[in-house]
């Protein structure tokens, strides 16, 4: 069952097929006497590219999920559970995290796992070896040392509860230290050196990263469906940045799964008979965060003008046809714990509204085109986004959206569509750039909030705050929150700031970022991991 390169770079290289083939190339379910076959090569139809294999970008983070192990995985419950570590506690002070690792994991270098490897790896991330890791850790990681091969302890500065929870990310698998210190960072970043179920073979830039099975791996996360080696030989990872043409390579056959499913083929494709699979991303959504700093959105009145000018929910809704879901709170989406319904709620259409506050906050004239005028200027505001990258193409056509539904009121919305290469360039990056920045954040927690609110300053500023201002009350509920052990007096605390960043129009929601999945009849078992929706194809198997 397994597929060939030639075929697939073929139909990638034709360019765009019509999605209207979809159901006429699906491929029949395979009767429930279906049996499974050994081995096999998984073509898989990924979105985008990404620099490295390990690092902080969530694409990345999908990537390395195949190769590294992490300490800890999240079940479908949102629960804890085992996966290098066997088990953990924490002190009564909430100071001191113990864990106790397997027995026996080697990385594919040929070195063991040991706690002395494991506590390297968290320097390694706060000295920049990875910078989601480091923001996540920054502010409560004191230190971390072996106290013999199997017994880790994590020391901190501030109690942190959620430290488990965050460390299921896959910004946290553990890599082999003597892989670190003695190969060059080129090799580290192309194939980086784990003990997990699969190992990077090669990597062809602008086509595909060839991932083989570790024939030898012993130490899957206690959710997994099975134990020992993956099923599969391989899987070819292949970047296909075209969304009709992922799917139309699906339907006739050329990759068994595929990523970033495009709204309009998603009934299509499901009544052929293809396994599709949506999971809601907890942490930021899609949202626009006004910059607060310079600019015509300092005042608040005119960012709540710009909300009330806006038929978010409708326009998701029709342009998402059903798949992707509307989210109208500006801080956490709905599947993170802590949500604030209060938040998502405070805002809908309402021009009358928006049109008084606008007449409040000064902009009373129009121009020729119809546009609000202050003084002679135009009420203009710039919203640069990661086309491609950070916004797919519905996401893009549902910015055109709020453009047009943003101008009836009067506000002249400049979108800027910026390639990946230069928007990790640092491209409109600065508060002189741009008025509105769109874009998301993966997390298991609301604790998000204190990466996306921290304040920041000359010594240690945050360009994670996309408002480019610091709020220190707002800071303070995150951080009390972050420290509180009983999680109903935590998502209470998150839930007051959620409403603090809604209240003061400093962020509002658009949709959730979804990871989706549409898979191949007679691929089984493919599932999406539960901390960020990768998908996870150590227990994917092929049947006939």
């Amino acid at each position: 069952m397994s597929r060939t390169r030639s075929t697939t770079t073929a139909l990638i290289t034709l360019g765009v097929v019509s999605a209207l083939s979809l159901s006429a190339c699906a491929s029949a379910a395979p009767t429930s006497t279906a049996t499974r076959v050994d081995g096999g090569t998984i073509v898989y139809g990924h979105q985008q590219e990404p620099a490295c294999v390990f690092g902080g970008w969530i694409e990345q983070a999908y990537l390395s999920s195949q190769v590294l192990d992490n300490l800890v995985s999240l079940d479908e419950n949102h629960q804890v559970v085992p996966w290098l570590a066997d088990s953990w506690s924490v002190s009564d002070d909430q100071l001191t995290w113990t864990f106790t690792l397997k027995d026996g994991v080697t990385f594919t270098d040929g070195t063991p796992l040991t706690a002395a490897v494991v506590a390297y790896n968290f320097d390694y991330w706060l000295a920049g070896g990875n910078s989601t890791a480091s923001v996540w850790l920054a502010g409560y990681y004191a230190s971390a040392q072996a106290v013999d091969d199997r017994t880790l302890t994590v020391n901190l500065s501030a109690p942190y509860p959620r430290l488990a929870d965050n460390l299921t990310q896959g910004y946290f698998g553990i890599q082999s230290q003597q892989a670190l210190e003695t190969r060059t960072d080129e090799e580290n970043c192309e194939a980086p050196i784990g003990s997990g179920a699969f190992v990077v073979d090669h990597w062809n830039r602008g086509e595909e990263i060839v991932l083989v099975r570790n024939e030898d791996y012993t130490s899957p996360p206690a959710n997994a469906k099975h134990t020992g080696a993956a099923y599969v030989d391989q899987i070819d990872w292949k970047f296909v940045a075209d969304p009709t043409t992922r799917a139309a390579s699906l339907s006739a056959g050329e990759t068994d799964v595929i990523y970033d499913v495009p709204a309009v083929a998603w009934k299509t494709l499901e009544s052929a008979g293809f396994q599709l699979e949506k999971y809601v991303t907890p942490g930021r959504p899609q949202q626009l965060t006004f910059n607060t700093s310079t600019g015509p959105f300092v005042d608040e009145k005119v960012r709540q003008a710009f909300a009330y000018s806006l038929d978010r929910k409708s326009l998701v809704e029709t342009i998402g046809q059903g798949v992707i879901p509307y989210e109208g709170n500006g801080g956490v989406s709905q599947a993170t714990p802590g949500y604030s319904q209060t938040a998502a709620d405070l805002y809908s259409l309402d021009t009358d509204t928006a049109d008084s506050l606008l007449d409040a906050a000064g902009w009373t004239g129009r121009d020729a085109d119809g546009y609000r005028t202050k003084g002679g200027e135009t009420l203009d505001v710039v919203l640069p986004y990661g086309a491609g990258s950070i916004v797919n193409a519905d996401g893009a056509s549902i910015l055109q959206g709020l453009q047009e539904q943003a101008k009836a009121t009067g506000f002249k919305v400049e979108l800027i569509p910026v390639p990946q290469s230069a928007l990790f360039a640092g491209e409109y990056s600065q508060p002189d750039e741009k008025d509105i920045s769109v874009g998301y954040w993966t997390a298991v927690t609301s604790g998000i909030l204190a990466i996306n609110w921290k304040q920041g300053t000359p010594e240690a500023p945050n360009y994670n705050n996309a408002s480019f201002t610091n709020y220190p009350e707002l800071e303070s509920i995150i951080l009390e929150a972050n420290s509180t052990l009983d999680t109903d007096a935590q998502n209470a605390l998150y839930e007051k700031a959620q409403e603090y960043v809604a209240e003061h129009a400093l962020a509002i929601g658009v949709y959730d970022r979804l990871s989706t999945l549409a898979v191949s009849p007679t691929l089984k078992d493919v599932w999406q991991e539960n901390a960020q929706g990768g998908p996870i194809f150590y227990d994917a198997y092929f049947v006939e």
